[in-house]
Order: C-alpha cells, then structure tokens, then sequence
C-alpha cells in the first residue's frame, strides 16, 4: 500500500490539510475523513491522462493551501471541524491495473475500517470496481447503496476483451455482491451507449438509471427525492461515485469521453451538497479529470468543488445543523 505522496508532480495535500501514512495508523487516528489518490489511467477506452486527475484536484483552488475552508452559505469549515487527512497518491502503476486496483481495495477498507469515510480522486472510473469493494468488505456485502453520476452507465461485460476497465466497474460491483442492483442508481446518462443487450442487463438487476432528459423534465429535486427512498432502503451506507463527465463539456471538457448536453456544474453541485447533507455517505470518488484536455483549469476546479462542497455538507450533518437555501444569506 506504499505512496509516493504524489504520484505525478510535487507533493503537496488537498487544500494544505495534514498528511498521513496509511502504513502508519497513529498518523490518522480518529479520522473523520481520509482522501486518497488513485492516480491510474489505463482503464480508459478512449484518451488517457485521467492519471494527472489527483494531482489536478488538489491544486485546482485560486485560495491559499491553509486548511480551512468556510462555507459562504452553509456556515462550516469541514477542514477545520473535522478531522481530515491527505494520504497523497497510492502507488499504482499503469501497466498492471488488476494489480494497482487490489491495492485501492486494500487502501479504502483499512479507511473504513479505520472509522473514516475514504474521499478517492481519481483516476478512470475503473477505480470504483474496487474503492467501492473495500468498504463493502467492511460494511458487509449489499449493505452499500451507490449513487453515480456519469453520462455513461459503465456496466459493460468487457471492455476490448478485458473485464476491467472504466467501462465494466459498475457491473463487476452487482456480479460480486457488493452492491446490490435494485440499489444502484445512476443520474445523468446520455450519449449512445450501451447497447440493448447491457440495457436488459442493466433491467434485470434492478438498477434504475435516470437519463439526462428525464431529469431535466422532471427536475432535479424531484428525482433526488425518488432516489433517496430508495438508497436508504436495507442499506447503511451510501456510496457517491461523481464521474466529471456527468457535467456538459462545455463547462467540464478536461475529460476523456466527453459527452454533450451534460448537467451544469451548479446543478452538480447542489445535488452533491443535498445528497451529502441528507444521506449516510460511506464513501466518495470524483473520477477521470483528465488535466490535458482541460481549458484554464476550469474542469480541475469543478472536481476540487465537488470535494469541497461534499466535505463541508457532511461537517453540517455531523453537527445536526440545518440548512436552508431560499433564505437571506446574511441572516443564517
């Protein structure tokens, strides 16, 4: 489970929040929160460097690295009230990618063994076939629901031959066990893929995928409030799995499959902030920012966000507070 800090570039923590070693449990102890990188991209289908993703994210902040953070809005600083630390990158090189997802497994089941909620940027979204497992492992097997944002299913049976890739994981996590299907849901997709067959798949699991256009018909809230009777049910535990790709290129082109009439990045946004607020979320990923097709750092920002604004609904819920966003900002 070596690190190499960060695998890409200079080591430096997400937001300047303290290090640690997950070799070295005292280095984390009491842990609410451990954010890892999982800097792998040979899981890709199409163009590569979502390897460069964790790097990116921990520096895509126009403020200083000082560990803090205060929620204009929801009145928390989730760096300073909760205990969070950066393990840097695990050690995954690309050219075996069985083998550096056994070791992301390892990493996010001694994290929720650990009493932490693991934080994985990513990285291809090969990764959630095994960040998901880990914690599964610990909660128990079908104990996890997932949410997933993507404008792909990722629920292929192979992807050029291969079972793992970034586009099989969400079928590896239903035929293992991990995740049940009929609690796995998916906002977001759009494009032309997949194929009928993986779609009669996809059915007969039980999942329950809602597409770009049902959303934008029906609304956000309506389909977060449908979504969250059914994550909550028999489960413990709620998974968020963000795949950058799930927002319109136009606002989040640094991505390998790029796939028009996405989501905005506010709505993005104020669904993570709602999901984070209102649900036990065991675990997250942000996955396949890919730097070198992003213009003026625009995606990499978005994904550090996306972290942000997730931490800091999960310190709001932890201290039982409310939040409100139809009220006066100045007088919450």
């Amino acid at each position: 489970m070596a690190n190499l800090g960060n695998m890409y570039g200079p080591n430096f923590t997400f937001l300047g929040i303290p290090a640690c070693d997950l070799e070295k449990p005292e280095s984390f102890a009491g842990a609410d929160v451990i954010i890892v990188g999982a800097p792998i991209d040979s899981g890709t289908s199409h163009r590569s460097g979502a390897k460069f993703g964790p790097q990116a994210i921990r520096a895509g902040d126009y403020l200083p690295h000082d560990g803090e953070r205060p929620h204009l809005s929801m009145r928390v600083d989730a760096l300073k009230e909760l205990k969070i630390f950066d393990a840097g990158d695990l050690l995954m090189p690309g050219g075996d990618l069985t083998a550096s997802l056994k070791v992301l497994e390892e990493a996010t089941e001694l994290i929720s063994r650990a009493g932490a909620i693991p934080v994985i940027l990513g990285g291809d979204h090969s990764i959630a076939s095994a960040d998901v497992a880990g914690i599964a492992h610990h909660r128990g097997m079908g104990k996890i629901s997932m949410i997933h944002f993507d404008a792909h299913a990722d629920t292929g049976e192979s992807q050029f031959g291969a079972l793992v890739g970034h586009g099989t994981p969400m079928r590896r996590l239903i035929d293992t066990g991990a995740v049940r299907g009929d609690r796995f849901l998916q906002l977001g997709l759009r494009g032309y893929w997949p194929d009928d067959v993986t779609l009669k798949w996809m059915r007969d699991q039980g999942m329950r995928s809602y597409e770009m256009t049902e959303i934008h018909h029906r609304g956000m809230t309506a389909v977060l409030d449908e979504s969250f009777v059914t994550l909550l049910d028999g489960c413990d535990g709620v998974f968020l799995s963000v795949d950058i790709d799930v927002v319109d290129p136009g606002m989040a082109p640094g991505t390998g499959t790029p796939e028009p009439g996405g989501m905005t990045s506010r709505e993005l946004l104020e669904a993570v902030r709602r999901i984070c607020l209102e649900l036990p979320i065991v675990g997250i990923d942000v996955v396949e920012v890919a730097p070198a097709y992003d213009s003026a750092d625009i995606t990499a920002i978005l994904a550090n966000r996306v972290v942000l604004e997730a931490l800091s609904a999960i310190t709001l819920r932890k201290k039982g507070g409310t939040y409100s966003p139809t009220r006066n900002l100045l007088d919450r």
